[in-house]
């Protein structure tokens, strides 16, 4: 009887322990959890803050921190739904965490190439008002007001930072800094030579705009002939994935130890290497320095 009620008492201790540890263990994972959360967050709004305002967009970031926690959530479970594989959720996961940084590096692109194809023109247009008998600020403000966005917002800066007293050499300077572009950064130094030699400022800004615009025209062309070159490289690059969700769909049972079988992961990630490094090799083959 003594030994039954000790076995009793021992087992209940166990369980007790069992239970306290299970909730000790839950409670330190929401805990991590909910510092994980709020460390994301706080990285996120701040990130996309700056990129926002760097780009002149000014909004707030947490529905965008509201959108990209829905697609964390919603995309990797749909695609264990579908495919019901470990595999594919977790890589999608990891996939979704660097998902923002290219948006805002694909956004940063287009509005640097923006930039860099109305910059002739704001050269030209800089050059007619010298020409007229306006001095150099008068001038700049004057293609600021006349200038469409991207182009308005940068120069706007420049005639800002020259209105709070910094030099013309030292605004282009800062503005080098934030557009970090071949173009611009020879037409700035061109500009800063010309004022420090005293040379003829219209005729250097002229002959930047034209050389600028042949350089335009010269990329257009090259873009035209690679064009070909670049779409076979990334359909060649996405044919493979395609194929392989439709015959995970046409015949999931043969697919399927592709995906959860050690042969198959490591035959899998054997593909996947090579599939990147094709891309890789066709994109440097295809892209010319210009």
């Amino acid at each position: 009887m003594i030994q039954d009620l000790i076995s009793v008492g021992l087992l209940a201790a166990i369980v007790l322990l069992t239970f306290i540890a299970v909730m000790g263990l839950i409670s330190s994972s929401g805990d991590w959890i909910a510092s994980f959360s709020a460390f994301y967050k706080q990285k996120f709004t701040k990130n996309a803050n700056n990129q926002l305002a760097d780009m002149f967009v000014f909004t707030d970031a947490s529905n965008l921190f509201l959108i990209n926690v829905l697609a964390l959530i919603l995309i990797p479970a749909f695609l264990h739904y579908s495919f019901q594989l470990w595999v594919v959720t977790w890589s999608a996961l990891g996939v979704l965490f660097f998902i923002p940084g290219i948006v805002w590096a694909t956004l940063r692109k287009k509005r640097l190439a923006k930039f860099e194809e109305q910059l002739p023109d704001a050269f030209i247009m800089l050059s007619s008002s010298l020409q007229s008998g306006a001095s150099l600020n008068m001038a700049l403000e004057t293609v600021t007001a006349q200038s469409p966005a991207p182009l308005s917002q940068e120069f706007g800066l420049l005639v800002k930072r020259m209105r709070l007293g910094v030099t013309l050499e030292d605004a282009l300077l800062e503005l080098e800094v934030r557009l970090p572009m071949q173009s611009f950064v020879m037409a700035s130094s061109a500009i800063r030579i010309s004022r420090e030699v005293g040379g003829n400022l219209v005729e250097t800004i002229n002959t930047m705009a034209k050389t600028l615009r042949r350089k335009k025209m010269m990329e257009g062309k090259i873009d035209s002939l690679t064009a070909q070159g670049k779409a076979q490289g990334t359909f060649m690059a996405l044919l493979p994935v395609i194929l392989a969700i439709l015959l995970s769909f046409i015949e999931p049972e043969a697919m399927t130890k592709l995906y959860t079988t050690t042969e198959g992961l490591v035959v899998l990630a054997i593909m996947v290497s090579m599939q990147v490094l094709g891309y890789v090799f066709i994109r440097k083959v295809t892209s010319i320095d210009t």
